[in-house]
């Protein structure tokens, strides 16, 4: 071999070898408000709590999509949905686009994932060099791989808890009578049950954060970029499969050791398609200029303060439970919601199949509701919106308070609707419809009439 190409192959291993190992841990349903680091005080994190003391903590970081096929392509792709083809919930990028783990395997990295990662099961196209399918308790196959790898190339972990995605845990470790509510709850012995139930497989993910985290220190070192984040928010009403920020807010941390100031914080707002572009920056690499997704490495190295400015969301649908399409567009203040079927219901799973450990305490919602006036309103609330809704979320982040056809708030309203509907143009977003939606005039939608596949 050529003395030249000797060192141009030795200049790539120690580039190669240069590289900071990257693990990146998902969530499955964890509300953005839902861990000690954004001030809950039911719920223990302890090993999330660690993680932020080591790196930045983002207030301010969306999904593109509620829902977890379509979020998580979103996440792979660096596209929003109408681009990367997966928009409806249980869909998958269409064939021919590119997914950002490839271009990490162009870098030299290995990718290992673990548990729910992707949605479905994994693809080659994701380019895992190794997976391994367990969704809970998978921290000791964790183990159980580094104790095997020989490879001595850099490595990109992906990991997936399913947690807290229902169905919840039955062993709750939390008092039921003591957990707090959102303030737009019905407050009732089956939703405070179930609220803990919630809160408990919090705890048991925080938990096996730490192993991985500890395991991942072991047998890697320091130099790693550590990611922890949720697909979207929990499967509670106005959260998953919602444009609320109970439904779209995620918990972010990311952590690398004298690269990111341990224990800081910012309200830079970021979007999950920035994720894998942000850890190829981080890593040395190229980002793929043709997608929607933009480093945020600036921010995480002190360099910028802000990053976006206006976060659009898409949601459109989830088999035949929820046939109600959202759009949004949201600015630090401001919320805009454009509702494309208002003269339907929103319903979902939860309500509809009602089971224990997810949805069953509907059952005393709408108990509640025949004799209560405000139980009463929070159930039409979630089951029919108008078209339009704008929230100022510096005096109401819960959203309680729908100022879109309010005079004085009129021109702020079609202001973010054009910008909206233009970004929707320019994604190539055609609204569509999947399956049958359910007419408001007709009955509401239950087991008994919603015709399952």
């Amino acid at each position: 071999m050529p003395l030249l190409s000797i060192l141009i192959v030795l200049v790539s291993c120690v580039a190669a070898q240069a590289r900071p190992h990257i693990v990146i841990v998902l969530t499955d349903d964890l509300g953005g408000n839902d861990t000690t680091i954004y001030g809950s005080r039911d719920v223990r994190t302890p090993n999330i709590e660690r993680l932020a003391a080591m790196g930045m903590t983002f207030d301010n970081a969306f999904v593109a999509s509620p829902a977890c096929a379509p979020s998580r392509a979103a996440l792979l792709t660096g596209l929003m949905p109408a681009r990367n083809g997966a928009e409806a919930n249980h869909t998958y990028p269409r064939e021919g686009v590119h997914f950002l783990t490839t271009s990490l395997k162009s870098m030299g990295y290995e990718i290992a994932a673990f548990g729910k990662v992707a949605h479905g099961n994994a693809k080659p196209e994701y380019g895992f060099d190794f997976y391994s399918r367990p969704r809970v308790g998978f921290a000791a196959n964790v183990a159980r791989y580094f104790q095997q790898r020989a490879s001595d190339q850099p490595l990109c972990l992906l990991v997936g808890d399913r947690r807290p995605h229902v169905p919840w845990t039955k062993d709750s470790i939390y008092d039921l009578n003591e957990v707090g509510l959102p303030p737009y709850f019905i407050d009732t012995p089956e939703t405070r049950a179930h609220r803990a139930r919630y809160y408990s497989d919090i705890t048991g993910l925080d938990e096996e954060f730490g192993q991985v985290m500890d395991t991942a220190r072991k047998n890697l070192g320091e130099e790693i970029v550590f990611l922890f984040t949720s697909d979207h928010g929990g499967q509670w009403p106005f959260g998953k499969w919602n444009l609320y920020d109970a439904g779209i807010k995620v918990p972010l941390v990311v952590a690398w050791k004298g690269k990111i100031a341990a224990g800081s914080r910012t309200d830079a707002m970021v979007s999950w398609i920035d994720l894998l572009p942000t850890v190829i920056d981080l890593a040395g690499g190229e980002v793929p200029g043709d997608i929607d997704g933009r480093s945020f490495a600036r921010v995480l190295r002190g360099k910028a303060r802000e990053h976006r400015e206006k976060i659009f969301t898409t949601h459109s649908g989830d088999g035949v439970f929820n046939v109600y399409p959202i759009r949004s567009v949201r600015t630090k203040r401001f919320k805009y919601i454009l509702n494309l079927l208002p003269t339907h219901f929103h319903s979902n799973h939860s309500d509809i199949l009602r089971k224990d450990g997810a949805g069953a305490y509907w059952d005393s919602w709408d108990e509640a509701a025949a004799t209560n006036p405000e139980a009463a309103a929070t159930v039409r609330r979630y089951l029919e919106r108008p078209a339009e809704e704008l929230y100022d979320l510096r005096s109401d982040s819960s959203e309680q308070t729908n100022l879109a056809d309010r005079p004085e708030h009129r021109n702020l309203a079609q202001e973010l609707r054009a910008k909206l509907e233009n970004w929707m143009d320019e994604q190539g977003d055609k609204r569509p419809v999947f399956n049958d939606p359910y007419p408001a005039s007709g009955p509401r939608p239950n087991a008994e009439t919603v015709q399952q596949d």
